[in-house]
């Protein structure tokens, strides 16, 4: 077993049955809350939906929790003793100000979170909460009630955006905050140091004569002296005539000049010149707790996954190197398209990843790959995704998208992001068709119940022709009947033309053969998220897609 691992499912979950007490060193977690919506919607009094459109509202608001009445239960919970008591008072008076709505919701949700990450916090353990000023000031109070309030370090400022780039009436955000808390006394810091601005030179430089430059130090000091030889005359000058003195007695001054290391002025005033050139290197500031040389991920950067909480490597690199050695242990709770994976693995840092949507587990897969190669996947586990059919049913019975996604992933295609509006399609694999760039695509669908007829088929080869594809697969989880293998079998041929290999045009596969490791007979397809995202921004005018 790895130690790096991956969990699919809910922290709160993962936490309380998979990470023991004390083993983490550094904590850094992005909670998702949807901050850009309507305040009179986040702290609305009639923001609360019932069980029965619940799963609509997650899908519609995805990273923003509502008030339900599995929310009102929960709040009870944790009023009746599952949060330290200070927790609990804290959120009694949220409820008291904020009412029941999604702002309410989302600290109600938080609380027993962040009390399981304390746990699993060593003595020396340090917790990042990444967040915006919607919630910061909530955050901090929750927080101060599960470390105490000594324990709070810093509210970091990361100055994400510049004005010119945040259109608003008033003030543009430009920021967001970061929460540092210390769950002991001591804990690990190193300091930050980066190079500011180059400032001008300094003004005693002089041009020796190599065509170098020296810095030169004056010989006197202010005021004059009656008694010994530094108020008297040196080689025909007498500082006290301008009312200082030497710094120095005459036998220094003699063991100057006789080293070369005197520079006379103009006026006649020597000075000391210094032995060695003067290299004009870039001054070292310390880093405070305003970061403003660290951008966001822009539309242009190489970094960009699309995925629209990601954070930049430079950010999370940062917190990791001033809170951590080698081989310390860091967990992201929340860890989304996985930055802190990925600084940590960088590093050299044990990690520990959970997210709760298979699409991120499997975009922090394939990224890992795109950057460290095919055996980067012998150095983590991937915990909590299907290993056999009754597995795989399991979760299509808890998440038929999550079903879908996981389904999709196992032949490299990439999933959809969103379940609206996918025309019975839900995953696309890209290959290259020629060798001018040109991409080829594969659109996967997928039916997880326990009937499928060959009308599946057909949908999915008119699709195929619609949107101009080359190749489709279906996986189900039923095995094929005779009519789906006869429609998968008429349904033609694709030939690549950059070597005439020929394909079927359709393909059926089930979840068990897939599970055996079978996989459909396709062109080598490009890596999900990556590669194709980038490639397929480039040729998106080439009538593929």
């Amino acid at each position: 077993m790895a130690d790096n691992k991956l969990y699919y499912g809910d922290n709160l979950d993962v936490l309380r049955k998979h990470i023991a007490d004390e083993s983490v060193d550094l904590v850094y977690l992005d909670p998702p809350f949807n901050s850009a919506r309507n305040y009179n919607v986040l702290f609305g009094k009639h923001d609360i939906v019932d069980e029965a459109s619940d799963a609509a509202q997650m899908q519609a608001f995805g990273d923003t929790w509502v008030w339900t009445r599995t929310t009102d239960e929960q709040f009870a919970s944790l009023m009746a003793g599952e949060v330290p008591p200070r927790v609990a008072d804290a959120l009694g008076a949220f409820r008291t100000l904020l009412g029941e709505n999604s702002a309410m919701a989302y600290l109600v949700n938080m609380a027993p979170r962040l009390v399981e990450l304390h746990r699993v916090l060593k003595p020396t353990g340090t917790l990042y909460l990444h967040c915006d000023p919607t919630m910061s000031h909530y955050l901090k109070i929750l927080l101060d009630g599960i470390f105490g309030p000594a324990r709070f370090i810093n509210e970091i400022i990361w100055q994400r955006h510049n004005a010119r780039s945040v259109k608003q009436a008033i003030w543009p955000r430009l920021h967001d905050v970061l929460l540092h808390y210390n769950k002991g006394a001591t804990s690990t810091f190193h300091e930050t140091r980066r190079a500011t601005e180059r400032l001008a030179d300094p003004h005693d430089l002089v041009t020796g004569a190599d065509g170098l430059k020296y810095r030169t130090k004056d010989l006197t000091g202010p005021g004059t002296t009656a008694d010994g030889e530094t108020g008297k005359t040196w080689h025909g000058v007498n500082p006290t005539t301008s009312g200082r003195h030497w710094r120095v007695g005459h036998d220094a001054l003699e063991a100057f000049e006789k080293a070369g290391l005197l520079y006379w002025q103009k006026n006649g005033m020597p000075r000391e010149l210094a032995d060695t050139p003067y290299v004009a290197e870039d001054r070292m500031a310390t880093v405070g707790d305003v970061w403003t040389d660290i951008d966001s991920i822009n539309a242009g950067a190489a970094e960009r996954l699309h995925y629209p909480t990601q954070k930049p490597i430079a950010l999370m690199e940062r917190i990791l190197t001033s809170a951590t050695n080698p081989g310390d242990v860091v967990l992201d709770p929340f860890c989304g398209c996985g930055t802190t994976v990925d600084a940590a693995q960088r590093l050299g840092r044990t990690w520990l990843g959970i997210d709760v949507t298979y699409i991120a587990i499997d975009l922090i897969a394939k990224r890992l790959k795109h950057v460290y190669g095919d055996d980067i996947t012998t150095q983590y586990d991937i915990e909590g995704i299907p290993r056999d059919r009754a597995g795989a049913y399991a979760l299509f019975t808890q998440s038929p998208f999550d079903f879908e996604r996981w389904a999709v992933s196992l032949i490299n295609a990439q999933p959809n992001e969103k379940q609206v509006g996918d025309r019975g399609i839900d995953g696309v694999a890209r290959f290259p068709i020629d060798a001018k760039g040109g991409l080829g695509r594969i659109l996967v669908s997928v039916k997880g119940g326990k009937t499928v007829g060959p009308q599946f088929v057909r949908d999915l080869l008119g699709t195929v022709e619609t949107q101009k594809a080359q190749m489709g697969v279906l996986i189900t989880m039923a095995e094929p009947t005779r009519g789906i293998l006869d429609a998968v079998n008429h349904a033609g041929s694709y030939t690549l033309p950059v070597n005439g290999q020929t394909f079927p045009k359709l393909q059926a596969i089930t979840v068990a053969e897939l599970l055996q490791g079978k996989r459909p007979v396709m062109p080598q397809t490009l890596l999900p998220y990556i590669q194709a995202t980038k490639r397929v921004a480039a040729k998106q005018t080439d009538g593929l897609f």
